[in-house]
């Protein structure tokens, strides 16, 4: 399995038990999606590796407490602590005609209202306080909020993204 084939579910943040178990922070609104695994894969030196689980339960919020097959020590645990947890797209839950997942609007067309074709969707800029779409135009990048009241429609079809951003916004970045 690749990453690109995968999305980041979460990241093994400390034992639970000396038997094994673990903790994994889940990176999702919807923990409850996820109690139930068979399987997922831990990126150990850069390649995932699948690992199948015995049994988990939601702990707390947004941890799940698992206890992987062969991992029976607080050695083999602590070799997985720090560790990122993936999935594979084909998990993630179907959306609303009008809702995306960041990765799959990369390579969409951004249309403003009234500046027209701004360009292309090259990533999602998520570390700062408001996600950022980040698009190349002719080689300038220029970053426009993901906020709800700036984008007008999604059209899945036709890989293109409508927005109404405030006067000058665009402008900054040309």
């Amino acid at each position: 399995m690749n990453k690109d084939d995968c999305f980041f579910l979460g990241k093994i943040v400390k034992k639970y038990s000396f038997k094994g178990e673990l903790l994994v922070k889940l990176d999702t609104d919807q923990p409850e999606l996820y109690e139930h695994l068979d399987a997922v894969f831990i990126n150990l030196k850069e390649h995932l590796i699948p690992y199948f689980i015995e049994k988990s339960q939601l702990h707390k919020t947004e941890l799940l407490r698992v206890k992987f097959e062969d991992v029976d020590t607080e050695e083999d645990a602590n070799a997985l602590i720090k560790s990122e947890v993936y999935l594979p797209l084909s998990f993630l839950p179907e959306l609303e005609e009008d809702k995306f997942y960041y990765h799959e609007i990369i390579g969409y067309t951004v249309e403003d209202k009234n500046y027209g074709k701004v360009g292309v969707i090259t990533g999602v800029n998520d570390t700062t306080a408001q996600a950022l779409f980040e698009i190349d135009r002719e080689g300038k990048e220029v970053l426009i909020p993901m906020n709800d009241a700036f984008i007008s429609k999604v059209d899945k079809v036709n890989k293109t993204i409508f927005v109404e951003t405030p006067e000058g916004l665009i402008d900054l970045y040309l």
